[in-house]
Parts: structure tokens; C-alpha cells; sequence
């Protein structure tokens, strides 16, 4: 696995009637000055990125381990944010980094997030509605049998 996250491949598409090395230099000149030029992505982010950035952090503190999730949500809404785990308290809390410039979206993206979790909470697990189905085709099965001994009862009176 982090040898998928350590390489990458490009894929470099050029029209040439030949191709020698100084034009395939070319080309990945011009394909490394697009990617400079090229949007920065938003999301997750290590904190000394997100406060070398030198628009002033903020925190908010979640008790939340499902931390995924609302990792989810602040990308949808395109925030750089960091998260750290704060291994001194039991259970451990994560700290949420974030630009002070982007305390309203995080705001909103942290609705989003309580709103996404509490309806998780709501709905039944998946073990649960099996073993309520279990039960009824169980309950089935016995009154198939008991309904079987009744008829052969019934045939050899």
C-alpha cells in the first residue's frame, strides 16, 4: 500500500513526427509549469502546512472517533484542514484545524457533519435487522413443521 502512495504515473500525450529527448523534455517542462499553475487542492493537510500558510489557525475540539466522515464533508466544501489526535485523555479527543478565514464553513460543514452522524445513530444496525429476520424465518420454518406433523396426523387416522 504505500508503494501506491510513494509513486505516480502521468500519462503524456505528444504529436511529433519523431520523437527525440529534447522534445520529450519539452513536454514534461510544459506538463511541470501547468501543475504549478494549477488550482491547490483543498482537504486534509498536515497542521505545520496549514499554519505555515500564515492566515491563523483555529481548533475546534470533537469527541467524535468516527473522524472519516467529517473529513468527507470538509472536502465537499473545499477547507484546508488539519486533524490531531490528542492522545492524553481517555477516550482520546481530535483536535480540528482549520484557517480563521474559513470559520463560517466550518461551521456549516460541522452541522452537516452532527446532522450526518445523528442519522446514522437513528437507523438500525445491519447485525440487528438480520437477526430480527433470522427469527421470523425461524418462526416460519417451525410453523411449516408443525404444520407438516399436523397433515401427516391427519392422513394416517
Amino acid at each position: 500500500m504505500q508503494e501506491e502512495t510513494t509513486q505516480k504515473t502521468i500519462a503524456l500525450a505528444i504529436k511529433t513526427s519523431k520523437l527525440t529527448a529534447s522534445v520529450l523534455q519539452k513536454a514534461m517542462k510544459m506538463y511541470l509549469e501547468h501543475q504549478k499553475h494549477k488550482q491547490p487542492s483543498h482537504g486534509k493537510i498536515p497542521v505545520k502546512k496549514l499554519v505555515g500558510q500564515g492566515e491563523g489557525a483555529k481548533s475546534i475540539e470533537v469527541t467524535d472517533s468516527n473522524i472519516k466522515s467529517f473529513e468527507r464533508v470538509a472536502r465537499k466544501y473545499n477547507v484546508d484542514f488539519a486533524v490531531k489526535k490528542d492522545k492524553t485523555m481517555e477516550p482520546p479527543k481530535y483536535l480540528v484545524f482549520f484557517k480563521g478565514k474559513d470559520a463560517d464553513v466550518i461551521a456549516q460543514a460541522f452541522k452537516e457533519f452532527v446532522k450526518v452522524n445523528e442519522k446514522k445513530q437513528q437507523r438500525p444496525s445491519l447485525r440487528q435487522k438480520l437477526k430480527g429476520l433470522q427469527k421470523i424465518v425461524a418462526q416460519n420454518k417451525n410453523r411449516e413443521r408443525s404444520r407438516e406433523k399436523n397433515k401427516d396426523r391427519g392422513q394416517s387416522l
